[in-house]
C-alpha cells in the first residue's frame, strides 16, 4: 500500500502552534492524494493502493475540568483519553484553535498537552479534491469504476451520528469523542452544503435564518445590496460582502474584489435550497437559505450545515393560525412544539422535549418590539407565545373524522406548519441554538384558506418586516457573545468538549 511516511505524535502547549501542525499534516495528505489522483487520470495505474488519513487531536486527563459552571461546552466530562479526526483546518482554523485554548484553560493551563498526530482513518478520494475540480469527468466510465480499488472512498460506516445522538459507545480501550463530528462526517456535509445551496462552506456565517417561501429571499437579496451600494463609513454593521449562488461576490462599496471573488452572472438554475451570505470579516454575519416546503428538506440542510458550528439558527416562515382570536399577519413566537413531521424519530426520540433557549426567545421578542415599534398590551396584540405544531402532511385538512384538529387542541398548539420543530429538534440534536417565528398567513379550521391573490398581497405586506425582526434576533444574539448564547440545556451527560 502506498502510504504518506509515518508522522509521531506531538505535544504542544500552544493551541496556535498545535494548529499550525494540524495544518501540515492535513496539507501533506492531500498533497499525496492529489498527485496520485493526477497520475491516475493520467493513465498511470498504481501497483498498490493509494491512502492518506487525516490528522487527530488528542487530550489526556487526569483531572476534572477547572471550567466556569456557567459554560457549556470547552471542557471534558472527566479524567481519561479523548480525540478526534480533523479536515479542513483552513477553514476551521479559527474554530479549532478557540477549542484547542479552551481545553488547555479549562484543565489546567500549561499542565495540559495537545497531542497531534496521523490518525488511521483514511481520507477518501472525493474529499480531496479542490474546489472546481472535476477530475472524474475527464476519464472513461471504465477508468473511474477502478478508482475504488487504488483509492479510498467515502465509507458511510465512518460518518453516522451516533455521537450528536448519543447512542455511541466506544470500544473498549478506544479514546472518548472529542467532537460531534468525526472529519469524514464534515467532509461529506462540506459537500454537500456546496451541491444543495449553490455556495462554498467558506461562505456560510455563524448565524443562519431558514424560510420556506422566496419572497423572504427576494427581500434578503434586496437588502444585501443594499447595504453593499453604502459605504462601509456610513453604517457601523461589519458587513464586508453578500455572495448568492453561484458563489457570485458584491463587495462593499469602496473595496476591491478579493482573489477568488467570482463576479459572473448568477447560474441559469437555482439549487434546490439556495444559500445567501451576508459576511461580516470574523464569520459572525448572516447567512439565509430557502429550505422550500416540507420537513424532508428542514432536516438535510440542518444535517450538514451544523458541521459549521454554527451560534444560532432561527425559521422564518408562514403558518396556519389554529385559533379564532389570530389575525393574518399576526407574529407567533415558539414556545413549544409537536413534532409530526416524523423525519427524526429514528435520531431523537418523540419523547425527548425540545425547550425553548431563554436567550433566543427574549432576543426575538426584543427584535419584535424594536422592529415594531409596539410595546405592553399593543405588541401582545401581534405576537402570541406558544406551541407550534410540525406535520409532514401539506393536507391534513382532508382527513377524516377531524382527528389533526383534535390532536392539536389537545396540544394547546397555537400554529402549524411543516417545518419548525424539525429545525428546532436538529438544533437541539446538533447543540446549536434555535428559535422559530412564524407569520400567520391563513387559518384554514376558521374558513380563512390560503387564496393566491390574498396570498400575493399579504406577502407584500409582511415580509419585509418579518425579514428584518429576524435579522434584528440574530444581530441581538451576536452581541449577546458565544459564551452566553450556547446553551448549557443542550448538553448531554457526557458531552464533548468541542462546541
Amino acid at each position: 500500500m502506498s502510504t504518506r511516511p509515518f508522522i509521531a505524535p506531538e505535544r504542544f502547549d500552544d493551541p496556535a502552534a498545535a494548529l499550525a501542525h494540524v495544518q501540515a499534516i492535513y496539507d501533506g495528505s492531500i498533497r499525496h492524494l492529489r498527485e496520485a489522483l493526477q497520475r491516475f487520470v493520467e493513465g498511470e495505474t498504481p501497483a498498490e493502493h493509494v491512502r492518506a488519513c487525516y490528522p487527530f487531536v488528542r487530550v489526556q486527563t487526569e483531572t476534572f475540568a477547572r471550567a466556569d459552571s456557567r459554560l457549556s461546552f470547552g471542557f471534558v466530562e472527566g479524567p481519561g483519553t479523548y480525540e478526534t479526526t480533523l479536515t479542513r483546518p483552513d477553514l476551521f482554523a479559527r474554530y479549532y484553535q478557540e477549542q484547542f485554548r479552551l481545553l488547555m484553560k479549562n484543565h489546567g493551563g500549561q499542565h495540559m498537552q495537545l497531542e497531534v498526530g496521523l490518525s488511521s482513518q483514511p481520507i477518501p478520494i472525493h474529499f480531496s479534491f479542490a474546489e472546481h475540480d472535476h477530475i472524474e469527468g475527464s476519464m472513461s466510465a471504465q477508468r473511474r469504476s477502478l478508482m475504488r480499488d487504488v483509492f479510498d472512498l467515502p465509507n458511510l460506516a465512518a460518518m453516522d451520528d451516533g455521537i450528536a445522538n448519543g447512542t455511541y459507545d466506544p470500544p473498549p480501550g478506544e479514546a472518548l469523542p472529542l467532537s460531534l463530528f468525526t472529519a469524514p462526517r464534515v467532509d461529506y456535509s462540506l459537500q454537500r452544503l456546496r451541491h444543495y445551496t449553490g455556495t462554498s462552506p467558506e461562505h456560510f456565517q455563524k448565524f443562519v435564518l431558514f424560510t420556506n417561501y422566496q419572497f423572504y429571499i427576494d427581500e434578503f437579496v434586496r437588502l444585501g445590496h443594499s447595504i453593499m451600494s453604502r459605504e462601509p463609513a456610513d453604517a457601523d454593521d461589519g458587513y464586508i460582502a453578500f455572495v448568492e449562488p453561484g458563489n457570485l461576490v458584491t463587495r462593499r462599496a469602496g473595496q476591491d474584489a478579493q482573489p477568488g471573488d467570482t463576479l459572473n452572472a448568477p447560474p441559469l438554475r437555482l439549487p434546490q435550497m439556495p444559500g445567501y451570505h451576508l459576511i461580516r470579516a470574523d464569520g459572525t454575519g448572516i447567512s439565509m437559505v430557502n429550505i422550500g416546503v416540507g420537513p424532508a428538506n428542514a432536516k438535510t440542510i440542518t444535517d450538514h450545515i451544523a458541521v459549521l458550528r454554527p451560534h444560532a439558527w432561527l425559521m422564518l416562515g408562514h403558518c396556519a393560525g389554529l385559533r379564532n382570536t389570530q389575525q393574518l399577519g399576526d407574529y407567533v413566537l415558539a414556545h413549544g412544539y409537536v413534532r409530526e413531521d416524523h423525519v427524526l424519530d429514528e435520531d431523537l426520540p418523540l419523547w425527548v422535549p425540545i425547550p425553548a433557549l431563554a436567550e433566543v426567545q427574549v432576543a426575538i421578542e426584543a427584535a419584535v418590539a424594536e422592529v415594531t415599534q409596539l410595546t405592553g398590551l399593543d405588541l401582545k396584540r401581534v405576537l402570541r407565545t406558544g406551541t407550534v405544531a410540525s406535520t409532514d402532511n401539506r393536507n391534513w385538512e382532508l382527513l377524516p373524522q377531524r382527528t389533526p384538529e383534535r390532536r392539536f387542541s389537545q396540544s394547546r398548539a397555537v400554529a402549524l406548519d411543516m417545518e419548525s420543530a424539525t429545525i428546532a429538534a436538529n438544533g437541539f440534536r446538533f447543540r446549536v441554538p434555535y428559535g422559530t417565528l412564524l407569520c400567520v398567513s391563513d387559518k384554514p379550521m376558521h374558513g380563512e384558506i390560503k387564496l393566491p391573490g390574498m396570498a400575493n398581497q399579504f406577502y407584500r405586506d409582511r415580509v419585509d418586516q418579518h425579514l428584518r425582526i429576524g435579522i434584528r434576533a440574530l444581530e441581538l444574539l451576536r452581541a449577546l457573545g458565544v459564551d452566553r448564547l450556547h446553551s448549557r440545556k443542550l448538553r448531554s451527560f457526557a458531552e464533548v468538549a468541542f462546541q
